[in-house]
């Protein structure tokens, strides 16, 4: 999985963008290529989504969890509410540098990357407790498949928070130059996006 793109030069960010659209318009470059990545992704959990959906129609009454494994409904639930809550967080964060508020996107930005990892250690012990593996048969296949590519999805976006977390204590942001968090804004509410559809389909829609 590859982590999401982000702006190295961090002083000719807005330059760059100014440069590329000098009426004022348009959209920077790296905001065009994230679109396009999430563009990409869609597509890629679009096709996991499809075998999730074909493998539960072929075995029918009997796409259940292998015998002696069960989900955790409950967990799940609370780890969707972590990943929601994180988003709100994420765009706080972006709402603070657009004003300037370089302060707030620190904190903002630390407190989503925290909930992403509690997220992903939620899973991890999610998976603990599930009672089947990978190769448990289709079901098992397809469930790891599917939440196993998404969690790999928050823990590049948990990279792409980090190296935002990092750059915006060494005063790198303003409010005329954050493309970076923008772009890394809207890889996270993706990612929370194809969560709740994963939940829903897997956990809700049994």
């Amino acid at each position: 999985m590859t982590a999401p793109t982000i702006p190295a030069n961090p002083a000719g960010e807005h330059e760059a963008a100014v440069a590329a659209h000098p009426g004022g318009s348009g959209m920077p470059t790296a905001l065009v290529g994230m679109l396009l990545f999430i563009a990409s992704e869609v597509m890629f959990f679009g096709g996991l989504f499809a075998t999730y959906f074909n493998a539960k129609a072929a075995a029918g009454d009997t796409w259940e969890p292998p015998p002696g494994g069960h989900l955790d409904v409950e967990l799940a639930a609370v780890l969707t509410a972590i990943l929601v809550a994180s988003s709100f967080t994420m765009q706080f964060g972006v709402w603070a540098i657009r004003r300037g508020d370089t302060g707030k996107l620190k904190l903002w930005t630390g407190i989503t990357l925290a909930l992403g990892v509690v997220f992903l250690i939620g899973q991890i012990y999610d998976y603990s407790q599930l009672g089947f593996g990978i190769r448990d048969g289709a079901y098992g296949t397809v469930f790891y498949t599917l939440t196993g590519f998404h969690g790999a999805h928050v823990f590049g976006g948990a990279v792409g928070l980090t190296i935002v977390l990092a750059r915006a204590m060494r005063g790198q942001f303003s409010a005329r130059n954050h493309v970076a968090v923008e772009a890394v804004s809207m890889y996270w509410h993706f990612v929370d996006v194809v969560w709740i559809g994963v939940f829903s389909t897997i956990y809700l829609l049994r």
